[in-house]
């Protein structure tokens, strides 16, 4: 197992999260995204992007968080094809703070005492900074965006 992990970390309201960075291609701006009729409440929409339809999830609803208004700083952390069967796919974030190697020894992994529907996607808490003082450490929640979408699979025939 390497000694550390790239991850890019982002925000959903107050919380911080990560994936990996090699399942994300890119990171836009905001764009207008259109709606499709009678699409599942996660998927926001398609944008045309440089020529290719990608359809945008809203990761906030797909995760189940609580809605919030709407901040200037959102992104779309567009995926890699693999991670969608092939198809193209963005989430929606509220901001991108920046990519962020990770020691092994920093990343907590959630025991399977705690059995919830989150938990098969959550990889680990990761721990950063405060390196004196555990209370002043961040926590980033590291999602496995892989599984989130791949266990979506039904969602492809919106296409």
């Amino acid at each position: 197992m390497a000694a550390s992990i790239d991850v890019v970390e982002f925000q959903l309201g107050e919380e911080h999260y990560a994936l990996d960075i090699q399942i994300a291609r890119e990171i836009v701006e905001m764009m207008p995204i259109t709606p499709l009729p009678r699409a599942p409440r996660y998927l926001a929409g398609i944008i045309n992007l440089r020529g290719e339809i990608t359809n945008i999830i809203d990761l906030r609803n797909l995760l189940g968080l609580p809605e919030s208004e709407v901040v200037e700083s959102q992104k779309i952390v567009v995926l890699m094809p693999d991670v969608a069967s092939g198809s193209n796919v963005g989430i929606i974030v509220d901001d991108v703070h920046s990519v962020i190697q990770v020691r092994n020894e920093d990343i907590e992994h959630i025991s399977d005492g705690i059995t919830s529907s989150i938990s098969s996607y959550v990889k680990g808490i990761i721990k950063i900074g405060g390196e004196d003082d555990e209370k002043a450490k961040t926590l980033i929640i590291w999602l496995d965006v892989q599984k989130v979408i791949g266990d979506l699979g039904h969602y492809q025939n919106a296409q």
